[in-house]
């Protein structure tokens, strides 16, 4: 048998030496040779007995050696095969298709199943399935056993290789085995646990109608009031070891850990309508709101979260919780109607900053959201207006006008009274902008909803105007902002603004028409939304010129618009008995999103209805408009879908979706926003 091995690589070199040696010394002997006979003799008897002695003892010794080698191979092996066999990461090999090859001690142990055990790895760990096997060189899986947490790291062993090292057989096709690894990653997760749990988070607790509720109730209880609200508010926070400091009559600073702040995720922080609930008279109840900063790269930065977050949820109208983490937003609450304030003295103070920053510029451009509607037409005609009181150059931004806004529009093409560049598509406008222009942004707060994008990064001064709440995505290099989430209409906003702009400023009587539309429009003919400041700011267009009558007369529909509004509302699926859900035909309508946004008014007259949503595909995206009265806050919805609005009158869009998947994941965001308590029903 040993005659048959061969000695290969360093080793058989090793064992040539001997011969190599002698080779050397034979041609050293024929040169002493020639140099000297007696000499050469000497040398050559030496040879033979270095020849004699090498010859003996590789015969003689080959065997031993070779013995010893196959010995040494042998248990080198076996060591080898025990310590997998007892090492103490729990190892497996599986096939290609996730079957158990072998397994060791550890691993056995584990997972309580024999050695020979030789089914699918998926039977022992649902979560390793064959479509989580490495592709490439490895992967790995993390799941729950035995209520430990355990890393599955697999590495892909090419079989083909294996054969090819061995020299004995070879695979014509490139086959894989896996190696399977086990850590048990408990206790360092239950550290990591522990640190997350610790991480400071910082809050700021603001009451939002602190001098209206005081003014509600008798002076002599006012003090009562503030000490029970403030009772309330420790008492809660306390009992999720979160400290409450006050920092001004009507501002409080929360300092909490994170295991507190998910204790109060779990209660969906019930003390914004816990707090309702403290009465000693008071007519109005008393509100709060909180922004809350996590995650953050250090403690200075968490605090500033918290206050982005604050403004978020006050620019949101209040009464809701803003949880910030880096770029993601989180919202609880903000099921309550936002209350409107009566004073307009915000109004006065925008109007005047409006003026200057116009005063300052020789350009003005105002642009509203896509599909522009009523109210954000009407509303950039009024600061065109206010622009050209100041004599400056000042533009529209529309694009494709609908046909809820071309009689609006149609009133001032041609008009020898305005110029013929009053409204401009986006190219135009691009030209149009620069450094010494103002942007005004009307109707919305989200850049990507502009109708052109990019002039906000073609000038630094810009002026935002809307009357929605503020979401996660909002125009942030605005000089000025007035965003008022009780406000009725943008509409509504620039005829308070007007009345402040300037003493001679003088309305003309489409102007107001249009302004008035807006108003119209966006409260249903005063039927939603609406404030004393509503009426005030309608009093003021009619008074300016605006006529009921020649403002019905330009929205009435025509027959397409009819007709696809009808269709809407006869094929209507009431769902959970109280959700109005229904699809507005597109085909043959000049504008469907207005003509859906009708029909989800419409479905409000409707008893048992608490919110209606009308979906409608146009240019190759689902359109949802949703409309509620009191009971619902479709805002909530929306924003769940991608979009936003009001509390009572909200939108989405969803893009390259099929209808009946858009329906789909609306009733799933109903079930989902009933099951956490958003909505009560």
């Amino acid at each position: 048998m040993n005659g048959k091995i061969k000695i290969k690589g360093q080793l058989k070199l090793y064992m040539q030496w001997p011969v190599i040696l002698a080779v050397l010394l034979i041609l050293m002997d024929i040169s002493v040779f020639r140099i000297n006979r007696r000499a050469g003799a000497v040398a050559s008897g030496f040879l033979a007995v270095y020849l004699l002695i090498v010859i003996f003892l590789y015969h003689h010794s080959r065997a031993i050696i070779m013995n010893e080698l196959i010995s040494f191979a042998t248990q080198y092996g076996q060591v080898q095969r025990s310590l997998l066999k007892e090492f103490i990461v729990p190892y497996a090999l599986l096939d290609s298709k996730g079957k158990l090859m072998w397994m060791n001690d550890a691993f056995s142990a584990l997972c309580e199943k024999p050695r020979k055990y030789r089914k699918s790895i998926t039977t022992l760990f649902p979560e390793i399935k064959v479509d989580t096997l490495p592709k490439e060189d490895a992967s790995e899986v993390v799941f729950q056993f035995a209520e430990k947490d355990y890393r599955a790291s697999m590495r892909r062993i090419s079989i083909q290789k294996l054969l090819e090292d061995s020299g004995l057989v070879e695979a014509e096709d490139e086959n894989f085995l896996t190696a399977l690894y086990l850590f048990d990653e408990t206790e360092i997760n239950g550290y990591i646990r522990r640190t997350e749990d610790e991480k400071l988070v910082t809050g700021l607790l603001y009451l939002d109608n602190y001098d209206e509720a005081l003014n509600s109730v008798e002076e002599v209880r006012r003090s009562l009031l503030v000490a029970l609200i403030e009772r309330k508010l420790n008492k809660y926070f306390s009992e999720v070891d979160c400290l409450v400091k006050k920092l001004e009559k009507d501002k409080f600073i929360l300092v909490m850990r994170q295991r507190s702040l998910e204790e109060l995720k779990k209660k969906r922080f019930n003390i914004l309508e816990d707090v309702k609930t403290v009465n000693i008279g008071n007519d109005m109840a008393v509100t709060i709101s909180i922004g809350i900063g996590i995650n953050a790269p250090s403690y200075a930065q968490n605090y500033e979260y918290s206050r982005i977050a604050i403004d978020l949820a006050l620019g949101r109208g209040g009464d809701q919780v803003v949880i910030k983490d880096k770029e993601s937003m989180t919202y609880f609450g903000g099921k309550s109607q936002q209350m409107g304030k009566n004073t307009r003295v915000k109004a006065r103070v925008k109007a005047h900053a409006l003026k200057e920053f116009m005063v300052a510029k020789d350009k003005v451009v105002v642009m509203g959201h896509k599909i522009s509607d009523v109210d954000s037409i009407g509303a950039g005609i009024g600061i065109y207006r206010a622009a050209k009181s100041l004599n400056k150059r000042a533009h529209i931004v529309v694009n494709n006008p609908t046909m809820s806004v071309r009689p609006i529009i149609e009133n001032f093409m041609n008009n020898p009274d305005y110029d013929e560049h009053m409204f401009v598509d986006s190219a135009e406008a691009i030209d149009i902008v620069d450094n010494n222009t103002v942007v005004v942004v009307v109707d919305t707060n989200k850049p990507s909803y502009t109708e052109c994008e990019e002039l906000l990064s073609k000038t630094k001064t810009i002026v935002v105007l809307d009357h929605h709440r503020q979401g996660a995505e909002v125009i942030s290099n605005a000089v000025l902002s007035y965003i008022e989430p009780f406000a009725s209409s943008a509409c509504e906003m620039v005829a308070e603004i007007l009345q402040y702009f300037s003493d001679d400023i003088r309305i003309y009587n489409i102007e107001a028409d249009a302004l008035y539309s807006g108003i119209i429009i966006d409260t249903n003919n005063f039927t939603a939304k609406t404030g004393v400041r509503t009426f005030e700011a309608a009093a003021f267009l009619r008074r300016c010129g605006a006529d009921v009558t020649r403002v019905r007369k330009m929205f009435r529909d025509d027959v397409a618009s009819y007709r696809a509004k009808a269709e809407a509302i006869r094929h209507v699926e009431t769902y959970r008995n109280y959700f109005a859900i229904a699809v507005c035909p597109s085909q043959g309508v000049d504008s469907p999103t207005i003509v859906a946004s009708q029909a989800a008014n419409e479905l409000l007259n409707i008893s048992s209805v608490r919110a209606s949503f009308v979906l409608t595909d146009y240019n190759h995206t689902i359109y949802f408009s949703a409309r509620a009265i009191d009971e619902v806050n479709v805002q909530l919805i929306m924003e769940r879908l991608g979009g936003g609005g009001h509390i009572n009158m909200a939108g989405a869009q969803l893009k390259d979706e099929e209808m009946e998947i858009a329906i789909i994941k609306l009733k799933e965001t109903i079930d989902q926003m009933i099951k956490e308590g958003d909505i009560e029903i």
